[in-house]
């Protein structure tokens, strides 16, 4: 089952045909103590609708926040040493790579966070920024992964390398997350054979192309969620990006007017334009 907020309300969709969630509000909906099950119960119960419009689609956002993981994957831990070596914070990703705690950082509110279709922005201080495609976890007010949707990052590689202390500066500002197009809803995990799969456009023609499968990741979902439930509470839920294995060149930087697409089956694909 897949879960959309729309302009039109909330739809939950299933074997092809969408039927109209009525009688929970969003935020209301991601804290039930047993989602799947209440949604199977709207689709036993209703109709499908004509209601629902792929084009209406929002970010699956409330009242959430959205939390990140970081030096989740080798390619991340890499690109991270790379980034900060003349600042000498390059050993600190070394560690947190191998620590047990993992590396967990405030991310955004729905205010700095768009939808499908929606434009990312770049730092105006920044020189140089990338997207972070991730697998996303929805987690329930009960510290349960109750689905998955997509990630972007935006993030500005040069602030964060400048001092390891500006990663907050490099991550988190208007504009600088993606999530969608929709949840899926399950308590099952997902394949480590899970592709991530990133593109980037510029007048039309792919910039950059990349992907990674689940089993590159090293840290368990579970344990990053009981982490981050230590001494935080998310009454309406949470959103928890597991950190990216995508990393583009050294040189590369986005652009105005660039398209970013990640697609990860079997989600969907979140497609953003860099403002």
């Amino acid at each position: 089952m897949k879960l959309y907020r729309t302009g039109s309300g909330c739809f939950v969709e299933h074997e092809g045909h969408c039927y109209r969630v009525d009688a929970l509000a969003w935020d209301g909906l991601l804290a039930h103590e047993d989602l799947a099950g209440y949604l199977r119960a709207v689709i036993a119960g209703e109709a499908p609708s004509l209601a629902f419009h792929s084009a209406e689609i929002l970010a699956p956002i409330g009242q959430q926040e959205v939390w990140g993981a970081g030096v989740t994957y080798f390619r991340g831990r890499r690109a991270r040493m790379e980034e900060s070596k003349d600042s000498g914070g390059g050993d600190f990703y070394d560690r947190a790579y191998s620590a047990e705690r993992p590396a967990l950082f405030f991310k955004s509110t729905a205010s700095r966070t768009v939808g499908p279709r929606g434009k990312v922005r770049l730092r105006s201080d920044a020189r140089w920024s990338v997207p972070e495609p991730e697998l996303t976890l929805v987690v329930s007010p009960a510290g349960e992964i109750i689905g998955y949707t997509v990630g972007n990052g935006i993030s500005s590689r040069d602030i964060e390398g400048e001092n390891p202390l500006y990663l907050q500066q490099a991550k988190v500002y208007n504009g600088s997350c993606a999530l969608g197009p929709g949840i899926l809803v399950t308590s099952d995990p997902l394949p480590k054979s899970t592709e991530i799969s990133l593109e980037i456009l510029r007048g039309g023609q792919i910039e950059f192309s990349g992907s990674v499968a689940l089993t590159e990741l090293k840290r368990d979902l579970k344990t990053l969620v009981d982490y981050l439930l230590r001494d935080n509470s998310f009454p309406c839920g949470c959103f928890l990006m597991t950190g990216t294995g995508i990393v583009p060149p050294s040189p590369f930087t986005l652009a105005s007017g660039d398209k970013i697409r990640i697609t990860i089956e079997p989600i969907g694909t979140l497609e953003n334009e860099v403002a």
